[in-house]
């Protein structure tokens, strides 16, 4: 981020920085001595922040989500567009009226209101997201410590970030391995290990195949799915249960 940030001031450009995944990380500085955590969120090095909050994410309010900004005036406009452009701000109004009913649409804009309900819920899982982050931490560090991971690639923290670890992503080294990813896949499901795919390469849907986009056009990309299974993590997985999960793949591979 501190790199994109630089760009943007250098050819002017903004940015928005999708962090529906991170809820609950941070970073330091690449090059600095001081010990600060820049949160994810805070719009230190982006313009507008989204967070998602649908039922697989950190936390959630059942759906939706949230744009975090520190510029009044996209503060401003990203309120008017969640409400169909309505304000009832006088300060925004072009007919000067006292009328107590009175409001005006002055932008086209859509519904993205969250009701009450949902924010009730939020509310209360903010207040664990630190709770959370931690537990997934600790399930990647069992995950670290006890796979096979002479015949699987793990992910790899930067000691300068702490991850949110919405996923733990294991890629098969398939070169070294019998078995395939289908064959891999297909036996965990068997014993009940919900593990999934994240995610198809979007270049390779049907609907881009009509913008000219092709299979190979990403040979990185396309090589990581290829390789790529998701193990569960969460906060109430329990320990019993995750030896499990290690002690099949280790099997497998």
């Amino acid at each position: 981020m501190e790199r994109i940030f630089i760009l943007s001031k250098k050819y002017k450009f903004k940015i928005i920085e999708d962090a529906s995944h991170a809820i609950g990380a941070y970073y330091k500085l690449e090059n600095s001595k001081k010990k600060n955590n820049i949160k994810i969120g805070s719009c230190r090095h982006s313009d507008i922040t989204v967070f998602s909050f649908h039922p697989v994410k950190i936390i959630t309010t059942a759906e939706g989500g949230m744009a975090l900004t520190n510029n009044r005036k996209l503060d401003e406009s990203i309120k008017l567009l969640r409400t169909h452009g309505i304000t009832k701000s006088r300060k925004f109004m072009k007919k000067k009226t006292k009328d107590p009913w009175y409001f005006e649409q002055i932008e086209l804009g859509l519904n993205y209101r969250m009701n009450d309900i949902q924010s009730a819920i939020g509310i209360e899982q903010c207040k664990r997201i630190d709770n959370f982050v931690k537990s997934r931490n600790e399930k990647a560090k069992l995950y670290d410590k006890y796979l096979n991971f002479r015949k699987l690639n793990k992910q790899i923290q930067p000691k300068n970030v702490y991850s949110s670890y919405h996923l733990y992503v294991i890629r098969l080294n398939l070169n070294l391995l019998k078995n395939t990813k289908k064959t891999i896949f297909n036996y965990l499901r068997k014993k009940g290990i919900v593990v999934n795919v994240h995610y198809i390469p979007i270049h390779t849907h049907p609907f881009f195949s009509t913008l000219g986009f092709k299979k190979g056009d990403y040979p990185n990309t396309e090589s990581y799915y290829e390789s790529a299974i998701s193990l569960p993590i969460y906060p109430s997985l329990k320990k019993k249960d995750q030896y499990r999960v290690i002690k099949l793949i280790n099997k497998l591979v």
